[in-house]
């Protein structure tokens, strides 16, 4: 087990269900359990203060090493989000009250080949179904990731096994379109990592799925919505929560419910939408839309 003190404006909650990950469950004692880099683990996390944000993380199954090397990462413990909420809070009064909804949202820095199947599956989507889906593909077709709470867990299957299946073989876990789309677009990843394998220096204007943290968010998107099943929504939630664009800003329903009940905007503007997220957000985006997801759930409830 890993412990750190002294951890600052961080809610399990708060991070585990404001729609960016699908492989966590949250635990009786308020502690979440879950797999990520094909090792399942439990984070619990105890406030200082009762209701507070600042406390005591605990990470069970893990050693200091696997912590170095990406559960600190994963789980964005070197970004002040002080200084984030501050910054915002200041430009925008409504982001200011939805802040206060979500103030122990962190993104996770997930894995992009895991996040673009996740966020193919979950449009036009629930959560519950949305992760019955992905634990179903897991234990299908990824590798066993070992026991852990008297329960098994399996690896995210990788692109090369997913390339060889059909729909048929997909079927079991209801799918439904979304099995074509898997399946075509992990031959796509397959094709781009063999080509660019055997290229002496790899062009970020043709990047391949590995490139896209170092590509600039317009490359990525647009070598995203290239891939099949991967829209505007979907593509925006990959360049977030997969490759560390945070000002992309996505805009699935709740958003846009949200700047329509608080910023009045028209539902189906989404232009406006974008271009106001880009104007009054800048590079911080992403993380006001994950404040602004969390706080019209929350409004909604």
């Amino acid at each position: 087990m890993v412990i750190r003190e002294n951890i600052k404006d961080f809610n399990l909650d708060h991070i585990f269900d404001c729609g960016q990950c699908f492989r966590w469950n949250k635990q009786q004692n308020g502690s979440y359990t879950g797999i990520a880099f094909g090792k399942p683990v439990n984070i619990n996390f105890k406030p200082y203060i009762e209701g507070g944000f600042e406390g005591r993380l605990s990470i069970d199954n893990i050693n200091e090493a696997e912590f170095n090397e990406h559960w600190k990462t994963y789980l964005d413990l070197d970004k002040d989000y002080g200084h984030i909420k501050s910054a915002l809070a200041k430009k925008d009064l409504v982001l200011a009250e939805a802040i206060q909804s979500g103030q122990g949202i962190r993104i996770l820095k997930q894995e992009p080949w895991e996040t673009l199947i996740s966020f193919i599956i979950s449009q036009n989507n629930n959560i519950p179904r949305i992760k019955k889906c992905i634990e179903g593909l897991c234990q299908m077709f990824g590798l066993p990731a070992g026991s852990f709470q008297e329960r098994d867990y399996f690896a995210f299957p990788e692109a090369s096994v997913l390339a060889q299946l059909t729909e048929n073989d997909l079927a079991p876990i209801k799918l439904g379109y979304r099995a074509k789309y898997i399946i075509e677009t992990a031959k796509k990843i397959v094709t781009d990592n063999f080509d660019s394998g055997n290229k002496e220096c790899v062009d970020v204007r043709l990047t391949t799925l590995a490139d896209l943290r170092r590509a600039d968010i317009v490359t990525g998107y647009e070598y995203l919505t290239s891939l099949c099943g991967v829209g505007p929504k979907v593509a925006n939630c990959i360049l977030l929560f997969g490759m560390e664009k945070y000002n992309s800003f996505p805009i699935d329903v709740w958003v846009r419910r949200v700047m329509h009940r608080l910023y009045h905007m028209d539902e189906s503007d989404m232009k406006s939408m974008t271009n106001y997220a880009s104007e009054n957000f800048g590079e911080y985006g992403g993380i006001a839309q994950q404040y602004l997801f969390y706080h019209i759930r929350q409004l909604e409830k």
